[in-house]
């Protein structure tokens, strides 16, 4: 297995859950909290997104099938939908809306609005269906998975390291990274579109 093909791989799941920009929501959420009750809740987070995104990369594309949509057009439509995503990041709107949904507090947010829809959201949904129906070879669905893995690890320690991590990049630093990853996003969800269009013969 080349491990240089699943560095796009990375890159798009690391750019579309976003863990530095998901930190000071982590932080908002959890305020007043001692350190092991903050630790037990990034874990669950985890777990629970976790758990979502492998049930639409296993399932996914036979959802799709189900409703007799093509792989070429959910990759278009998915596509589209993450450049849409990287306009957000860009523009500084996803931002806004995240920190609109992290208001929504509960007692326990790991799962609302933690794990739902702040880590498992709709681009990172899509994405996984994306990633795992271009090769139905089930090497590269275990793969993708463990790519994914390792991106929700990087979630946790940006959870795990949230205070520090804030008061270390401050407002200006994390602008900075969520308009780099915006671009990285916008370049990778063309592609997306392009390869969709390619597979139905368009281009």
């Amino acid at each position: 297995m080349d491990l240089a093909t699943y560095i796009p791989v990375f890159v798009t799941l690391l750019v579309i859950i976003d863990p530095v920009a998901l930190a000071p929501m982590f932080v908002a959420l959890t305020q007043g909290m001692t350190t092991r009750q903050r630790r037990a809740i990034a874990i669950r987070a985890c777990l629970v997104a976790a758990a979502l995104l492998t049930l639409f990369g296993l399932a996914g594309e036979a959802v799709l099938g189900f409703l007799g949509i093509s792989m070429p057009a959910f990759r278009i439509a998915g596509g589209i939908l993450l450049f849409l995503t990287a306009l957000d990041m860009l523009f500084e709107r996803r931002t806004a809306r995240r920190q609109g949904q992290a208001d929504t507090e509960q007692d326990d947010p790991s799962v609302f609005p933690l794990a739902i829809p702040l880590i498992a959201g709709p681009g990172a949904i899509t994405t996984m269906i994306l990633l795992t129906g271009q090769d139905a070879n089930p090497l590269n669905t275990f793969a993708v998975h463990g790519v994914m893995g390792l991106v929700l690890l990087g979630v946790l320690a940006m959870f795990l390291l949230a205070g520090p991590l804030e008061r270390l990049l401050g407002a200006t630093g994390i602008n900075v990274v969520t308009r780099l990853l915006g671009m990285l996003l916008a370049a990778l969800s063309v592609q997306f579109i392009i390869d969709g269009m390619r597979d139905l013969q368009v281009i």
